[in-house]
C-alpha cells in the first residue's frame, strides 16, 4: 500500500517558513534596537551575534524546505537528523534570547 501523505508535508513546509519569518523579525528588531540605541560595544556584538544565528537558522531552514519540496512519492521526505534539528532548536533560542537582552 502506497502512503498518501496528504497535506502534512506542505504543512511543514510553511512552518518552517513561518519560524524563519520570526527569525527575520527578531534579527531586524536587534540591529534596530542597537542602531537605535546608540551602538555600544556590547550592543554591536549581541547584534553580530543574533545576525549569525539568523544566518545560521537560514541555511537549515532552507535547507529543510528544499528537502520537504524535492520529496515526491510515496516514501515521502526523509526524516529531519538529530543534528539538524538540535541546531535549529538552539538557534531560535538563543536567537529569542539575544533580543530580548537588547530590548531589556
Amino acid at each position: 500500500m502506497e502512503r498518501d501523505p496528504g497535506l502534512q508535508p506542505e504543512r511543514t513546509r510553511l512552518a518552517w517558513r513561518r519560524t524563519t519569518l520570526s527569525s527575520t523579525v527578531a534579527a531586524v528588531l536587534a540591529a534596530k534596537t542597537t542602531l537605535h540605541g546608540g551602538g555600544s560595544v556590547a550592543g554591536v556584538l549581541v547584534c553580530a551575534l543574533c545576525c549569525a544565528l539568523w544566518l545560521t537558522f537560514l541555511a537549515i531552514a532552507h535547507r529543510r524546505i528544499r528537502v520537504l519540496a524535492a520529496a515526491t512519492g510515496g516514501e515521502g521526505p526523509p526524516t529531519l537528523t538529530p543534528r539538524h534539528a538540535t541546531a535549529a532548536t538552539l538557534c531560535t533560542v538563543a536567537l529569542a534570547v539575544c533580543a530580548a537582552a537588547l530590548v531589556f
